[in-house]
């Protein structure tokens, strides 16, 4: 999924996936292993998480780490706080990097990984575990995911494969319809997805399938289509990460000339994120609204508050190009420095090829005037297959005509 309507996690909740016909399936937040996003929150506070592990305590069983690793997991995704994902790690410690380790104890490693944007380790640890059980779908669906983020679709669609010749035939078709989505199939999946619509078996399944479909239909240029679809996914499974999604779109598809129809949009934009915990990726948001509105004292608040984040960051020796992204939008966004915000752009492009990062680097480059970049980008673009209109339409303009695109 992506965030330019997507981010990728951070995901709606669906089953977890069994590695055979006679397993049974336990509901878990992390299963549909979308790309996770950069949802950062402060270090600090005295709310309880998931308990440590004391160096001294016992090595826990296989099942019981497992167990509390998915609980941490499900709880980074949900509340977008990066502070379960080393939770998880730390309950994953005794296995962690282990070549034996047992391939339900690597695929968490990876999924904390992909959390992190290890992108190329958690494809390591996938890898080994796959060796180990070739036939794990969760594994393959979770390799799906990486391949598309780094857009290797050709790659994903090999994975999508074999999650159907591990027995799981629905997920399978949803992880195919979505990588055609990206290759520009857009009327092949919206059939499609309306058929797994008819046969999930769940309300976490249904949310999940409108989400691919509201991102699809994005990618079509179909943006009433796409808000249906969010609100149907939100109406199922009130999840962050679609929350995100369907806040971007309202940006992106917000009038800049005239003032009377905007401010409801923006106002609706803010209602949107109001119950969200405040994550880089929704004060980002929150703030360009804001500044859509004319509320320049919120907005360079947020801005503020965000700047702090990132000096936190940088005092800890944190690697801050796990999060070029988000910089990269600050820059465009709330710094009006388009150059910056292109150089930042272009970083991270070497860590993710989601369509919003595709987006945010041309739509930097355009605003930098720096025309062999937009053109050297759109070849890329070509290259990989990936059809988007909303790109197309970047490409042949030199403004946008939303408040998210300016």
């Amino acid at each position: 999924m992506t965030l330019l309507g997507s981010i990728g996690g951070s995901m709606a909740a669906t089953p977890l996936l069994p590695s055979s016909d006679n397993q049974v399936i336990e509901k878990l937040a992390f299963a549909t292993a979308r790309a996770t996003r950069p949802l950062r929150v402060p270090d600090g506070g005295t709310k309880k998480l998931v308990p440590e592990l004391s160096a001294q305590a016992p090595k826990p069983s296989v099942s019981d780490a497992v167990s509390a690793a998915k609980q941490a997991i499900a709880q980074a995704r949900s509340a977008g706080d990066t502070r379960y994902w080393g939770r998880a790690q730390a309950i994953l410690a005794p296995w962690w990097d282990q070549p034996d380790a047992p391939a339900a104890v690597a695929i968490l490693q990876a999924t904390v990984q992909q959390g992190r944007h290890e992108f190329a380790a958690a494809s390591v640890t996938l890898g080994r575990a796959l060796k180990r059980d070739p036939n794990n779908a969760q594994a393959w669906l979770t390799q799906a995911s990486l391949d598309r983020l780094a857009g290797r679709y050709p790659e994903s669609l090999r994975a999508c494969l074999a999650i159907e010749r591990a027995g799981q035939p629905w997920y399978a078709q949803s992880c195919k319809l979505e990588t055609q989505s990206l290759l520009g199939q857009w009327t092949p999946a919206r059939s499609g997805f309306a058929a797994l619509l008819a046969t999930a078996q769940n309300a976490a399944q249904s949310a999940w399938v409108w989400s691919l479909l509201a991102e699809s239909e994005e990618r079509a240029g179909q943006f009433h289509a796409a808000a249906d679809a969010y609100r149907h996914s939100l109406a199922l499974d009130d999840d962050l990460y679609t929350r995100l999604a369907y806040a971007d779109l309202l940006l992106r598809t917000t009038p800049t000339q005239a003032t009377s129809k905007a401010q409801p949009q923006l106002k609706s934009v803010l209602k949107v994120l109001a119950s969200l915990p405040e994550t880089d990726a929704v004060l980002l948001r929150r703030a360009r609204a804001l500044q859509g509105l004319g509320q320049t004292q919120a907005w360079t608040a947020i801005k503020t508050t965000l700047s702090e984040r990132e000096q936190a960051l940088k005092a800890r020796g944190d690697d801050t190009s796990l999060h070029a992204r988000e910089a990269a939008l600050a820059a465009l966004w709330l710094d009006d420095n388009p150059h910056k915000a292109s150089e930042l752009a272009l970083k991270n492009l070497q860590l993710q090829k989601e369509p919003i990062d595709w987006w945010v680097a041309l739509q930097s480059a355009r605003a930098a005037h720096q025309a062999p970049t937009v053109v050297q980008l759109q070849k890329e673009i070509q290259a990989l297959g990936l059809k988007d209109a909303r790109l197309t339409a970047l490409g042949a303009t030199r403004s946008g005509d939303a408040v998210a695109m300016r």
